[in-house]
C-alpha cells in the first residue's frame, strides 16, 4: 500500500484537531513545544507527523493526571451539553464538542445527578473496544 503523504496544517486546524484555541497553539509554538515552519505566504505550518506526535503526547495518561482527571479511557470529547430526552429509566444526552456530536443513553438517575442541562458543559468519555476509523 503506498503511503499518501500527509499535508502540513495550519495553526486553526492544528487548533480545531486538538480542542483548543487558535492562540493556545500559537503560544505553544513560540514557547517551543511544537515545531512550526513557514509557507511561502508566510503562515506557520505544523508537519502532520509532527502534530500526531504532540497530540499523543498532550493525551497521555501521566498528562491527564496532572490536570486532575485520570481515567482509563483515552477517548475525551470536551463541548455543551445541547439536549437531554428524560425518560422514565433513561435518558438520552446530545453533547457538543467541537464539530462533533455525540449523543449517549445513560440512566435517568445519572442525567440528573449530573445535573446535565442544555448549556452544561460536559465531556463525552467514550471506551470502546468496536470504534469504525475512517481517514478523510
Amino acid at each position: 500500500m503506498a503511503d499518501r503523504p500527509v499535508h502540513p496544517y495550519r495553526i486553526g486546524e492544528a487548533a480545531s484537531l486538538l480542542g483548543v484555541s487558535t492562540d493556545t497553539v500559537r503560544r505553544w509554538v513560540d514557547a517551543g513545544r511544537l515545531a512550526a515552519e513557514r509557507d511561502e505566504h508566510g503562515h506557520r505550518i505544523i508537519g502532520g507527523a509532527e502534530l500526531a506526535a504532540f497530540a499523543r503526547e498532550l493525551a497521555k495518561p501521566e498528562n491527564a493526571e496532572k490536570e486532575g482527571r485520570p481515567s482509563s479511557a483515552r477517548n475525551r470529547f470536551p463541548g455543551i451539553v445541547t439536549d437531554v430526552l428524560l425518560g422514565d429509566v433513561a435518558a438520552q444526552v446530545e453533547i457538543q464538542a467541537g464539530p462533533f456530536r455525540v449523543v449517549s443513553l445513560i440512566s435517568r438517575e445519572s442525567a440528573e445527578e449530573l445535573r446535565l442541562v442544555p448549556g452544561a458543559r460536559a465531556t463525552a468519555v467514550i471506551k470502546s473496544t468496536n470504534v469504525v476509523v475512517e481517514r478523510g
